[in-house]
Formats: C-alpha cells, sequence, structure tokens
C-alpha cells in the first residue's frame, strides 16, 4: 500500500483528493490534511461581502465528504517536509499541527509515498502597514472576512441614507498584489447594491490597483474582437468604470492603511493620499510558512520553496530579461525538481515570473500584479497532477505523462457585476493561452478567435448557476465528474 498526502483542502487540493480516490486502486491511501474544517467556493465570497449571500451558502463541512469518499481526514496544519525522512525514520514524513477542537495544538508526524501541497496562498496583511480586518481596512478573501465586510457595508447604507456623502475605496493594499478580478467583483457589485439601496448618490466609489492601466487583472490585458474590430480590454473596462461612474487610481502601492486614508506610491515616484470611509483593500499573497529538512536535519527550505515561499516546481526559474521570457518558461507538470514524488498545485506553486510587465517606480519600488492561478486553472492543473500520480502509484507509469502547462492552457472567467436575476450583469471572459504566445500570436499574443469579453444580464445567469455546480461537485455528489473543473 501506498499512500498520497494532500496538504490543503481548496479548489486544488479538493479537486485533487476527489479525482486521485477514483482512480486510485482500493489498496492505495489518500489523506487530506486542511487547517480547516469547512471548503469555501471562494468566487462567490464577494457576495457574501455584499450580504446576497450568507456564509453558510458558500461553505460546508469537509469531514463528512471525506467521510463518504472513503479519504482521512486531519484538521490541522503543515508546519515542515522531510523529504528524505531523517535518521530515525528513513521514509518522507510531513509534521503537522491539528487546528481541530479535540487535538488542537498537538503536532503529529504523517508520512507519505507522494505529497501534492496545495496550501494555497498565506494572506499577507503585514506586508502593509495597517492593513486587513484586524487593522483599517475590510477584505474578501475569506468568508468570515466577507461577512465582516458586508456588515460595515450596511452601516456605511446606514449612514447615507441619513444624509452623510462617504468615500468607498476599493482595489488592491499593496504593490505586488494579485486577483485584482475579485475586487474588481466586489467593486462593481457594491456599486449595483449602492443603486438598489437608493444612496448611489451620495456615495463617490474609488477603485486603487498596481495595475499599469484598467484591464490588465495580472495577465498582461488582452486584445478581444468585437463588432469587426480589434479592442483592448482596457478599453472595455474604462468603458464599465466610466458608464457607471467609478473614478480610479492604477499603478499604485498601497504604502499605509490608516483608519480613515491611505498613502501611496504611483509608479511616477509620487506619494498620495485618498480618504475613504469604507475600504476593501486585498492584501498580497506568500506561501504559508512551511519548512523543509533533509535526512540530517539541515534546513533546505531556500532549495525546495522559492523566496516567495511557493513550491518550486519544473519551471525555468533562470532569471532573464522580460523580452526573453517564453511560455516555455512555465511548468506543466508541476513536479519538484529535487523530488519526484512532491507536486505543487494552484497558488502553491511558484510561478519562473509575472504575466504582465514588471514596473518599478522611480524609488524602486515594484508595482505590478503578480499571476493569478486560482479558480479554472488550479482545478485543470489538480487533476492532472492526481492523474500523473495515479498512473505511478498504480503502476502504469515511472514519471508524470499528462501536463497542465498555463502555456497551452485556455481559461473562462466570469466576474459579477452586479446579482440580480433582472438587472444584474457579469463580465463573461475566455481567454487562449493564458500565458501570451508572442511567437504563435505575434500581434495579439493570444487567439483572437478563443478570447473574448462581454458583459450583460445571461452572464450573471451563467455565474449564478456556476456557483451552485460547483458547490454540488465539491460535495462529491452524483456524477460529480460531470462538472468541468
Amino acid at each position: 500500500m501506498a499512500r498520497l498526502l494532500i496538504l490543503g483542502a481548496g479548489i486544488a487540493g479538493h479537486t485533487a483528493a476527489m479525482h486521485a480516490k477514483r482512480k486510485l486502486h482500493r489498496s492505495h491511501e489518500v489523506v487530506v490534511v486542511s487547517p480547516n474544517s469547512k471548503w469555501n467556493w471562494i468566487p462567490s465570497n464577494i457576495w457574501v461581502g455584499t450580504g446576497i449571500m450568507k456564509p453558510e451558502e458558500v461553505t460546508f463541512p469537509l469531514a463528512p465528504v471525506y467521510k463518504k469518499l472513503g479519504i482521512p481526514f486531519i484538521q490541522a496544519k503543515a508546519v515542515s517536509i522531510h523529504p528524505e525522512g531523517n535518521q530515525d525514520d528513513k521514509a518522507p514524513f510531513v509534521m503537522v499541527e491539528h487546528t481541530g477542537p479535540d487535538k488542537i495544538g498537538q503536532v503529529e508526524k504523517i508520512s507519505y509515498d507522494y505529497l501534492i501541497n496545495a496550501t494555497g496562498p498565506k494572506l499577507n496583511f503585514e506586508a502593509t502597514k495597517g492593513l486587513g480586518p484586524e487593522k483599517n481596512s475590510l477584505s474578501v478573501c475569506t468568508f468570515s472576512h466577507a461577512a465582516e465586510a458586508s456588515h460595515h457595508l450596511d452601516a456605511a447604507v446606514a449612514r447615507m441614507k441619513k444624509g452623510e456623502h462617504l468615500t468607498l475605496l476599493i482595489g488592491t493594499g499593496h504593490g505586488t498584489c494579485t486577483c485584482q478580478g475579485a475586487a474588481f467583483e466586489y467593486l462593481f457589485n457594491v456599486e449595483f447594491e449602492l443603486r438598489k439601496r437608493k444612496v448611489r448618490d451620495r456615495a463617490r466609489l474609488v477603485w486603487i490597483s498596481n495595475e499599469k492601466e484598467l484591464g490588465d487583472f495580472g495577465m498582461g490585458g488582452m486584445l478581444v474582437s468585437r463588432g469587426g474590430y480589434i479592442t483592448h480590454s482596457r478599453v472595455f473596462t474604462e468603458s464599465l468604470f466610466t458608464e457607471r461612474n467609478v473614478e480610479w487610481i492604477t499603478g499604485a502601492h498601497v504604502m499605509e492603511v490608516r483608519e480613515n486614508s491611505v498613502t501611496y506610491e504611483t509608479l511616477e515616484g509620487e506619494e498620495k493620499e485618498q480618504a475613504f470611509d469604507f475600504a476593501m483593500l486585498l492584501p498580497p499573497f506568500s506561501g504559508v510558512p512551511l519548512k523543509a529538512f533533509n535526512k540530517n536535519e539541515e534546513d533546505i527550505t531556500g532549495l525546495l520553496f522559492a523566496p516567495s515561499g511557493f513550491l518550486k516546481v519544473d519551471a525555468d526559474y533562470s532569471p532573464k530579461p522580460y523580452e526573453n521570457w517564453k511560455p516555455e518558461d512555465w511548468p506543466r507538470t508541476y513536479q519538484s525538481p529535487l523530488y519526484g514524488n512532491i507536486f505543487a498545485a494552484g497558488i502553491a506553486f511558484a510561478p519562473p515570473h509575472p504575466i504582465s510587465k514588471p514596473m518599478k517606480s522611480p524609488k524602486g519600488t515594484p508595482i505590478f500584479p503578480t499571476p493569478p492561478r486560482t479558480g479554472m486553472p488550479s482545478g485543470v492543473m489538480a487533476r492532472q497532477i492526481a492523474f500523473n500520480i495515479a498512473d505511478m502509484m498504480n503502476g502504469k507509469a515511472d514519471k508524470p505523462s499528462r501536463e497542465a502547462s498555463m502555456a497551452h492552457m485556455g481559461a473562462a472567467c466570469i466576474a459579477s457585476a452586479g446579482a440580480n436575476f433582472f438587472k444584474g450583469t457579469a463580465v463573461s471572459m475566455t481567454m487562449y493561452p493564458i500565458i501570451p504566445d508572442f511567437e504563435k500570436y505575434p500581434n495579439t499574443g493570444r487567439s483572437l478567435r478563443y478570447t473574448s469579453g462581454e458583459i450583460g444580464l445571461a452572464g450573471h445567469w451563467l455565474k449564478h448557476m456556476l456557483h451552485f455546480a460547483f458547490m454540488y461537485k465539491a460535495k462529491a455528489k452524483p456524477f460529480w465528474r460531470i462538472v468541468p473543473e
């Protein structure tokens, strides 16, 4: 019998566990370790943050699902990886610290034959002074953060109904943030709610982002064919902001968040201030604080992980100018180059470089989005990793044969811009490939045939239906496999 140990039970880890369990011979074991007791469909947190949904509508307990699937589930956080074992035990293992109520604080050693790191990100609020729900701004990164944001939004609306005029600041809270799409969705859902609650005329909405221009989204923007013309996503996005009367600040690195204002540095090197009455600012991501040790108990964290804390995989991490970046730099199998039985999925793998062009202010401050790798790409790579590991554990292969490079992968994204079955809207986008390929597509970097962007009511219906489809799939209900990643 061999054991596959999966660290993390988010979109990537949960997807990998479900597929691995059904592919592996019954003599093998899949074990999942996660510090959280609940699964959270994170894309719908933006609706929790505006009061459209409750936390229980975007979450469910993990333990019953894993019990049904026959997967041991341990509520704990991984502390260290020992890929060579140690002098007392030659088998590789992971040290975990229990977070569940029954064993909280207890440390346990869990051995493995194959390991998937799907721990996701650490929400690095500490990177910006005063950032975060425990300090001076709000977040929608977790369902509990989103619920708190909803309460503050209700309070802001109550003030406006009494006649006050307020400034709502929404966007990114650091120069290297990712997931601009989540902040974008929250911005326009807030705007929609303010109109619905009849206080829009008393609200000034301001978007602040580290993108050089609107429509970048950490993907370097994209070109789409619309009405016979090739249009940049910047034009598409600026039109929406103008139509909804939303101001924007781009190329901004938030330096400090105070009780009612932020100080930020621009790409031009200027320091400016923006006052607010309500602020939802996303944090930058880093890897979770995992250590690694060899068989002699020597620290090899810097060999296994990138400085960001994300696991190094089969990517080209050699430093080179932006002009020399290629799609081939990106990983294909997400296998560690040091240990062939270790893989990383979703946000947990270290990207070789950004997708958007890296930029710095005259003071040397990095101000550009880091690569998003959530949602559909996370699910696809997790499935392929699970299939590869299952083949190796079942004796059908001695190395990974399936690939899921973001340079050869398309993606679809539906960004809510107001939740209502009759008046709601969503931006529906597709792109292929995710990583631009200017050798294959010299003028655009992506295929115009498979890269598109539309906004309308149908997009909202589709996003709403996908919420229920993915919740159904994650609960491993009958025929869950027919719901795509």
